[in-house]
């Protein structure tokens, strides 16, 4: 357990440089030695992961490439109890990803170093993006979603997350029959009453924006003037995709409710998993990686890396979590690798653009990819 400190202070010398403005090269090898130093205090943690680390076809001690460390797929943090490497009374918050109906979500455990690590770093990318000002936060969602503060949602984290920026906290959904939710257009008017000439913040969930916000607004008629408004929203394109609305169709419909310009929408991937790191898009509609995490675009039936231009298999990398092993992770989205390090933002490193999730049919192709491995590592169908 000795390791951990020299962990944390090699995370903490990563945090103190600018979150896009480091050399890609750079950053890969202050990377790469960091997370091979994770990965065995890892499998000195976990019994389960260590036996999963040994079927590896490389022995990451040696790799030369982060591509060529062991990942897991993000499923096996669906696992009751969840997966750890700190002990139970060290666990401060347990967080849960959002699932559609009939889905196990996933989950995992922070202790108090990594909740920690979690808000100071996605108040640094989101700086990044809209500045380091505080003002009104105006969260579409209801109050109950950030109650809980041992078991929390991907909804009420994310929510809590940007609380940091905030001079006011007002959530404008109030819960209805059936567990739904509905628009609180009294609360919501005299919100924007209020601050309609001031910097607002706005976030919610994309299918919640749309549906219990946009939406009712414009049956209604009603159109908020917020020319300053910066609003947020991730998760839930699956929801609206079914219901045929693209991306540029939301970021002009929530432009045309707030009265402001579509390029104040900004969208952003994160997961649960992948805690503490989020994915903004930049004014040329590119997502970029931090300089503490990194992320990997993999075919999904080699699993190699793609080059630019080509889609795969999100894989997210990050040195933040000690309190569970999420260091590197395949999910099963898909992304576009845009560019190297040339994306006109001025943004260093990969820039990519999400594409959806994939097809069942490739996640199973990739799972049975590493179906033996992680059966040995799990002993699971083995003598």
């Amino acid at each position: 357990m000795s390791a951990l400190p020299e962990i944390e202070q090699g995370i903490d010398r990563l945090l103190l440089q600018p979150p896009y403005g480091v050399d890609p090269r750079q950053r890969h090898d202050v990377l790469l030695t960091l997370l091979k130093k994770e990965l065995a205090y890892a499998i000195d943690c976990n019994a389960r992961f260590r036996r999963y680390v040994q079927h590896w076809p490389v022995d990451f001690r040696v790799a030369d490439r982060i591509a060529d460390l062991p990942y897991l797929p993000v499923g096996v943090f669906k696992a009751d109890p969840p997966l750890a490497l700190v002990g139970a009374d060290d666990v401060k918050r347990i967080l849960t990803s959002s699932a559609t109906t009939g889905q196990v979500p996933s989950r995992v455990v922070l202790d108090a170093a990594t909740a920690r690590r979690m808000t100071r770093t996605v108040i640094t990318i989101i700086r990044d993006f809209i500045g380091p000002a505080r003002r009104p936060y105006l969260v579409i969602d209801t109050p109950e979603t950030l109650t809980s503060q041992t078991h929390m949602g991907a909804r009420g984290a994310a929510i809590q997350g940007l609380s940091s920026f905030a001079t006011e906290l007002v959530c404008c959904l109030r819960p209805a029959q059936a567990g739904d939710s509905g628009l609180d257009l009294e609360k919501l008017l005299a919100f924007a009453t209020r601050w309609r000439h001031t910097d607002v913040l706005v976030y919610g969930f994309t299918y919640v924006i749309w549906t219990q916000l946009v939406q009712p607004l414009q049956r209604q008629g009603i159109t908020l003037a917020f020319p300053n408004v910066h609003v947020l929203h991730s998760g839930g394109w699956k929801r609206l995709e079914q219901q045929a609305v693209t991306r540029n169709e939301f970021s002009r419909g929530v432009a045309a409710v707030f009265g402001c310009s579509a390029d104040r929408v900004i969208d952003y991937y994160g997961m649960v998993e992948n805690v503490g790191v989020v994915y903004p898009d930049c004014d040329h509609s590119n997502k970029h990686v931090p300089v503490f995490a990194e992320v990997i675009v993999r075919n999904p039936l080699t699993l190699a890396p793609v080059k630019v231009g080509e889609q795969g298999l999100i894989q997210v990398c990050s040195v933040l979590p000690t309190s569970f092993p999420g260091f590197l992770l395949l999910t099963e989205d898909l992304a576009e690798v845009i560019g190297d390090d040339e994306c006109p933002c001025g943004r260093r490193g990969v820039s990519f653009r999400f594409a959806g999730r994939a097809p069942k049919a490739e996640v199973r192709g990739c799972g049975n990819l590493e179906t033996t491995r992680y059966q040995q590592a799990w002993g699971i169908g083995v003598a």
